[in-house]
C-alpha cells in the first residue's frame, strides 16, 4: 500500500529515514529525489530527468526501500495492539523490477541498492538476471525470488516465458526503466512496452511504472510510450507526424481513460560541462577522416597522466583496439596501468576491467559505448572524446562519466580526427549552450516484435487473443493495430499464413479451448532461445587453444585470415591456428604487426541537431565569426577553401563542378550527415540522369557528397529543371534506388525477430551466408505470392523511416529549395572537396596505397 496518511499526504516520517540515510552518506538530497520519494510513496508513477551523476538511481531506489519500512511500522502497529508486540510479517517476494538496457550496469545497480537497503535495515536480496547468469542461479531465483530483479528486456520477456509467471510476479509493485532514453527508438523498448502491458494486468492499478532518463529532444513522447499514453487511432502508418499533447490519451490498466497522468520530475540541477579541444600545431588544409588523430595521441598521452584516471572514448571497436596499442607503444611505461573495454571482449574481462575502474587502479580505460553508462565511477576525472559523437547527447553522456558525483563538473577533451571535425566541436559547443538534444524516433506496429511475443506467451501460460489485443492496445507501439491485422498475426503463429500453410514447422501455436498454446517442446525451446530484437551479424567465439574465452568477433573478419595470420584483439597479440566451426582457436604472438578487426555496424550518423550546428558553425567560418578557438584555428584552411571556390552561408547551398584526369565532379555540401547524403546523393544522381543516361560514381560524408562521371554532367540544365523538388519524392526514391535490395537486406533482421528463421543452438549455429539466403527466400515468396503480408510491408516502412529518413530528405530538400545556390566551377579539387574524393578511393585502395597516393595529390594541389 502507498505510504499515506489519512490526509492522502506522504508520512514526513517516512521520508526523514530517507534523508537520515543520505545524511550517513554525507550527502544532501536533492529537491527532485525528495520530489520523486514522494510521489512513488503516494502511488504515482512517471519519469525522472535529471543529468549523468545528480543521483537519479536513489531517486526510486530509496523510495522502493521506504515503502517497505512503512509497511512494516504499520504491521507492527497493528500487531502490537492486538498481540502486545511488534512482530513483523516476512518479506513477500518479488517487489520490484530494474530494467537496464545493457547489461554493464548491473553489477553497480545491484551494489547501490543492496548497500541502501543494508543500511536501512531491509532485509532484502538484490538479484540479477541477464544472459550472464547462471542456470542454477536462474532456478534458485524462481524458487526463492530476490525482492528487487536488475534484469534486462530480453530477460524479462523469458521470465514471461516461464510456466507460472503471474504467481512469480503476484507480489510486484513497481517496474523501474533505467536510462530509458537508451531504449526509446529502439525495438527493445518495444518489448518492454509489450512486457508492462501484462504487468499492469496481471497487477491491477497499483502497479507503477518509472522511467529515469537523461534529457532527450521529445520527452514527452518518451514519457507517453513508457506509461502507455496512446496515439489516435488514425495513425496506422509505422512512423509518421508527431504526435501533439492532444492526441495523447492516459489509460488504466482497464483501458479507461485517467486523470492521473504520470509525474514528470526534473532536476533543476544544472551540470557544467568544460569541452576542452585538443588542437593540431597545424591544420592541414587538405584534410582527409581519420588521419588526424593519431598524430595527436603525443598530445593525449599527458592528459592520461595528468589526470588520476581517464576514460578515452572512440566510437568504433576497431578505433578502440588500434589507440590501444598506439598508447602503449607512445609510452611503453602505461603497460598494466591502461586497459581496453568494448562489447567483443569476454565478460569476465569486462567485469574486471570495470571493477579496477571503480576501485580507482586503472589510470585510463580505452572503451566504446559500452561504458557510455554507469551509476559511480567515482574514480574517473578526465574524459577524452576520440572524433566526433556525431550526437550532442552522446557526447553529453560520455562528458558525464568524468565528475560523476552532484555538483561536480564535467571534463571533456576533444580529439579531432581530422581538420574539418574542428567546425563540429564548435557545433557541439553551440548545441550544448542552445540546450539542443535530439530526439528518438519510436517505433510504432512493429508486427515482428508482436508475433514472438504472442509465441513467447504461449509457451507459458498460453493467452487468449481477446484479453491480449486489449491489452497491446494500450500500448503506445500498438494503439492502432486493427482487428484483422491481430487476426492475420493469429494466423501467422498457428498455419505460417497464406504462403507457408504447407509447412508443419510453422504451425508453432495450437489452440485449446480458445486458448494459444506452445505446439510442441521442440518449438518452446525454439522459441526461449531467440527471444529479444538485438540482430546482429554473426560472431565467432575467440578462444586460446588451452580453452580461455577472449571474445566474440564477426565471422567475416576471420574469414579474411590465412592460418597464421596475426591480429590484435583486447589488446593482445594473437596468431590464429585453427577455426572450428563457429569458434576461432589462437595463440599468444610476440608480432609487433598485425591485423586490426573491423566490426560492421561501427557508422554513427550525424544528428538533425548536429547537421543544424554544423551549418551554423560554416555560416560562422564564412564570415570569420570566430567566437570558439576551433573556427580561428580552421581559418588557413576557410582562407584557401574560399580562394580557390567559396564558404557557404546558413541560407546557401554550396555547389562545386570541375573536370580532372579521373572525369567530371559534382559536389555538394548540405551538411546533412552521412546517412541522408547517401539517399540524397542517390535521388540527385537519378534526376540528373533524366537530361542524359550517365553512369556515375557515388561518394558521401557528413559534409556533403560527390558524383563522378567520365561524361560531362548537364548540373545547370538540371538546376533550372526542379533538381530539388519534393513533389514526386517517394516515387523518385523508388526509382532512385534499389528499393527491393535495401528492404530485402532489413526483412532478414524482421524475419529473425518474428521467428522465421532460427539462428541455431548453441555451438552449432548457422553460418551467416545461410541466413542470409534463408530471409531471401522468404523475401521473395512473400513478395511473389502475399504482397500484403505485415512483415514485408514492415520491412518497405522501415527503410523509408529509419534508413532513407524520407520526413527529414523532405526537410532537407525544402530547406535547399530557399536557399541560394553557389555554384563554383573551380580549376582543380578544394579543401571542402578533398574528404569527399578521399573516401571514395579508400574503398579501392589498401592503406598503403591510399596514404601514398593522397601525398601525391596533396602535392599536385598545393601547385
Amino acid at each position: 500500500m502507498p505510504a499515506i496518511t489519512q490526509n492522502n499526504t506522504v508520512d514526513p516520517a517516512i521520508i526523514a529515514q530517507g534523508d537520515a540515510w543520505f545524511h550517513q552518506q554525507k550527502w544532501q538530497p536533492f529537491p527532485f529525489q525528495h520530489e520523486t520519494w514522494k510521489a512513488y510513496l503516494a502511488g504515482r508513477s512517471g519519469l525522472v530527468n535529471a543529468p549523468t551523476g545528480s543521483g537519479k538511481t536513489y531517486s526510486l531506489i530509496i523510495p522502493i526501500l521506504l515503502e517497505y519500512l512503512q509497511e512494516q511500522a504499520d504491521l507492527g502497529a497493528a500487531a502490537g495492539a492486538e498481540k502486545g508486540n511488534g512482530s513483523k510479517a516476512p518479506t513477500s517476494g518479488l517487489r520490484a523490477i530494474w530494467i537496464t538496457p545493457i547489461r554493464a550496469l548491473t553489477n553497480e545497480i545491484r551494489q547501490a541498492a543492496q548497500r541502501a537497503a543494508d543500511d536501512l535495515g531491509v532485509p532484502w536480496r538484490v538479484g540479477i538476471r541477464s544472459g550472464d547468469t547462471s542456470t542454477s542461479e536462474r532456478t534458485k531465483q524462481k524458487k526463492k525470488p530476490p525482492e528487487i530483479l536488475i534484469t534486462t528486456p530480453e530477460s524479462l520477456h523469458l521470465l514471461l516465458a516461464s510456466k507460472g509467471y503471474d504467481k512469480f510476479f503476484g507480489n510486484l509493485r513497481v517496474l523501474v526503466a533505467d536510462e530509458w532514453h537508451e531504449l526509446v527508438g529502439t525495438k527493445r523498448g518495444v518489448l518492454l512496452e509489450l512486457a508492462l502491458s501484462r504487468l499492469r494486468t496481471i497487477q491491477g492499478p497499483a502497479f507503477r511504472t518509472w522511467g529515469i532518463s537523461a534529457t532527450i529532444g521529445n520527452m514527452e513522447e518518451a514519457i507517453d510510450v513508457l506509461h502507455g499514453r496512446q496515439l489516435s487511432v488514425d495513425r496506422c502508418p509505422l512512423s509518421g507526424p508527431e504526435p501533439t499533447t492532444d492526441n495523447r490519451q492516459p489509460i488504466t490498466d482497464n483501458g479507461q481513460l485517467t486523470t492521473d497522468n504520470p509525474q514528470l520530475i526534473k532536476s533543476n540541477t544544472a551540470k557544467e560541462t568544460e569541452i576542452i579541444t585538443v588542437m593540431p600545431d597545424e591544420i592541414e588544409r587538405f584534410p582527409w577522416a581519420g588521419h588526424l588523430g593519431i598524430k595527436l595521441l603525443e598530445k593525449v598521452v599527458p592528459i592520461v597522466h595528468s589526470s588520476g584516471s581517464t576514460l578515452i572514448f572512440t566510437n568504433t571497436r576497431a578505433q578502440c583496439e588500434i589507440w590501444y596499442q598506439r598508447l602503449l607503444e607512445a609510452d611503453p611505461d602505461l603497460a598494466g596501468q591502461i586497459a581496453m573495454h568494448h562489447g567483443s571482449i569476454d565478460r569476465k574481462l569486462r567485469d574486471w576491467v570495470e571493477n579496477a575502474l571503480h576501485e580507482g587502479t586503472l589510470k585510463a580505460v580505452v572503451c566504446t559505448a559500452s561504458l557510455d553508462l554507469g551509476v559511480d565511477f567515482r574514480p574517473v576525472e578526465t574524459i577524452v572524446q576520440i572524433g566526433s559523437p556525431k550526437s550532442v547527447a552522446r557526447f553529453l553522456q560520455r562528458a558525464g562519466r568524468s565528475g560523476h558525483r552532484p555538483g561536480a563538473k564535467s571534463v571533456i577533451h576533444f580529439v579531432p580526427t581530422h581538420s574539418l571535425e574542428l567546425a563540429e566541436a564548435s557545433a557541439l559547443r553551440q548545441c550544448i549552450e542552445r540546450g539542443s538534444i535530439e530526439s528518438r524516433t519510436p517505433y510504432i506496429r512493429s508486427f515482428d516484435v508482436l508475433i514472438q511475443y504472442l509465441v513467447t506467451l504461449s509457451v507459458s501460460n498460453g493467452f487468449r487473443p481477446k484479453e491480449i489485443l486489449a491489452e497491446i492496445r494500450q500500448t503506445y507501439c500498438y494503439a492502432s493495430i486493427s482487428d484483422d491485422e491481430f487476426a492475420w498475426c493469429l494466423d501467422f503463429i498457428t498455419t505460417g499464413g497464406n504462403s507457408l500453410g504447407a509447412y508443419d514447422e510453422y504451425h508453432k501455436v495450437i489452440v485449446e479451448d480458445g486458448v494459444y498454446k506452445i505446439a510442441s517442446k521442440r518449438a518452446a525451446m525454439m522459441a526461449r532461445m531467440s527471444v529479444g530484437a538485438i540482430v546482429s551479424g554473426q560472431v565467432m567465439m575467440l578462444k586460446y587453444m588451452s580453452g580461455g574465452r577472449i571474445g566474440t568477433i564477426d565471422e567475416y573478419f576471420i574469414s579474411s585470415l590465412k592460418i597464421g595470420d596475426t591480429f590484435f584483439f583486447a589488446g593482445r597479440s594473437l596468431k590464429l591456428v585453427k577455426v572450428k566451426g563457429l569458434e576461432a582457436l589462437v595463440k599468444k604472438s610476440t608480432a609487433k604487426k598485425g591485423k586490426v578487426p573491423s566490426w560492421t555496424g561501427g557508422t554513427m550518423p550525424l544528428s538533425t541537431q548536429m547537421s543544424t550546428g554544423l551549418r551554423q558553425a560554416l555560416d560562422d567560418l564564412k564570415h570569420e565569426n570566430y567566437h570558439d578557438q576551433e573556427l580561428k584555428k580552421l581559418a588557413p584552411l576557410r582562407d584557401l577553401q574560399a580562394q580557390r571556390s567559396a564558404i557557404p552561408g546558413n541560407d546557401e547551398l554550396l555547389i562545386e563542378y570541375f573536370q580532372d584526369r579521373e572525369g567530371y565532379h559534382l559536389l555538394m555540401y548540405p551538411a546533412d550527415g552521412r546517412g541522408l547524403h547517401e539517399g540524397l546523393a542517390t535521388l540527385i544522381a537519378y534526376r540528373i540522369s533524366q537530361f542524359a543516361p550517365l553512369s556515375m560514381t557515388i561518394a558521401s560524408n557528413d559534409y556533403g557528397f560527390e558524383l563522378l562521371s567520365d561524361q560531362e554532367i548537364p548540373i545547370e540544365e538540371a538546376l533550372g529543371s526542379g533538381l530539388f523538388e519534393t513533389s514526386n519524392l517517394s516515387a523518385d526514391l523508388e526509382a532512385s534506388l534499389n528499393a527491393n535490395e535495401m528492404a530485402s537486406r532489413r526483412f532478414r533482421d524482421i524475419a529473425a525477430i518474428a521467428g522465421l528463421i532460427f539462428k541455431g543452438y548453441p555451438g552449432k549455429q548457422k553460418k551467416e551466408k545461410h541466413l542470409q539466403s534463408s530471409s531471401k527466400l522468404f523475401f521473395d515468396v512473400f513478395s511473389q505470392y502475399e504482397p500484403s503480408n505485415l512483415l514485408l510491408t514492415q520491412a518497405y516502412d522501415e527503410v523509408m523511416t529509419f534508413q532513407l529518413q524520407e520526413e527529414r530528405l523532405r526537410n532537407a530538400l525544402d530547406r535547399i529549395n530557399k536557399q541560394r545556390i553557389l555554384f563554383q566551377q573551380p580549376t582543380k579539387a578544394t579543401p571542402f572537396s578533398f574528404s569527399l574524393i578521399v573516401s571514395r578511393l579508400r574503398e579501392k585502395m589498401s592503406s598503403e596505397k591510399l596514404a601514398d597516393r593522397i601525398k601525391r595529390m596533396r602535392l599536385q594541389l598545393v601547385k
